[in-house]
């Protein structure tokens, strides 16, 4: 039961890595890509670092789930209008919560799983630029 925990409480770590790296990386032209794999990386090396291989795993799982789900929401934050850097602070806010969050037994492997689910989700319905006042100044 104890590897279970330490692997979750991985998950959920390499999960906040991947929303670090997407929210430092959202304005690079190939931002995705680059966030993926520092995410990956990152998360491998914490976990060996700290514990063992399967932490390891864990962690870049959960690194490629984070970094993914924050990749797409803040490129589709970006494209609507949203600030650079209104939109990275929100992300390493986020990030933080979600490492904390990771040390409630069973929570980081939720994190993995709602995380790009809810990406695509929001990919799927938002694609359209918010009008907000410039749609009166047509007069």
């Amino acid at each position: 039961m104890r590897d279970l925990y330490t692997i979750g409480v991985f998950v959920g770590f390499g999960v906040g890595l991947g929303v670090l790296a997407a929210a430092l990386l959202a304005g690079a032209r190939l931002g995705l890509a680059l966030a993926l794999t520092a995410a990956a990386a990152g998360g491998v090396a914490l976990g060996l670092s700290l514990a063992d291989a399967e932490e390891a795993i864990g962690a870049a799982a959960g690194g490629l789930a984070g970094a993914f789900g924050a990749g797409v929401l803040a490129r589709g934050a970006l494209s609507r209008g949203g600030a650079r850097v209104a939109t990275a602070a929100l992300l390493v806010l986020a990030a933080l919560v979600l490492g904390l969050l990771a040390l409630i037994p069973g929570v980081g492997y939720l994190e993995a799983l709602v995380l790009p689910t809810l990406a695509m989700r929001v990919r799927r319905t938002g694609s359209r630029r918010y009008a907000g006042l410039r749609i009166l100044a047509r007069d």
